[in-house]
């Protein structure tokens, strides 16, 4: 059974930092594409960065110079450090496998306020 589960959202205010974590189970972790999306209030969910199983990074453009993704294989955990944080990433962070199938975690849920 396929688990995805993320932890590390919560409140922050403009300009701050986050990092969020996915544990992955039941997928080969070494060479799936892992990914972070994201969902606003009233929008449709948008990618946001993805990282292959060689390490190849890509980034939507609205968060390139200020979120980092990386992967931690012999712990089979998928990171998104996000850096200064902008009230428009508000919004529920998913985790994302692709490994044969699509698969998807249940969210955390990221706020930036002042």
């Amino acid at each position: 059974q396929v688990r995805l589960v993320e932890s590390g959202g919560g409140s922050v205010q403009p300009g701050e930092s986050l990092r969020l974590s996915c544990a992955a189970s039941g997928i080969n972790f070494k060479i799936a594409t892992m990914g972070w999306y994201r969902q606003a209030p009233g929008k449709q969910r948008e990618f946001v960065a993805n990282i292959t199983g060689g390490g190849s990074a890509d980034y939507a453009d609205s968060v390139r110079d200020r979120f980092v993704i990386s992967r931690d294989w012999p712990k089979n955990k998928l990171y998104l450090q996000m850096n200064t944080l902008k009230p428009e990433d508000t919004a529920v962070y998913y985790c994302h496998a692709h490994w044969v199938r699509h698969y998807w975690g249940q969210g955390t849920q990221v706020t930036v306020s002042s």
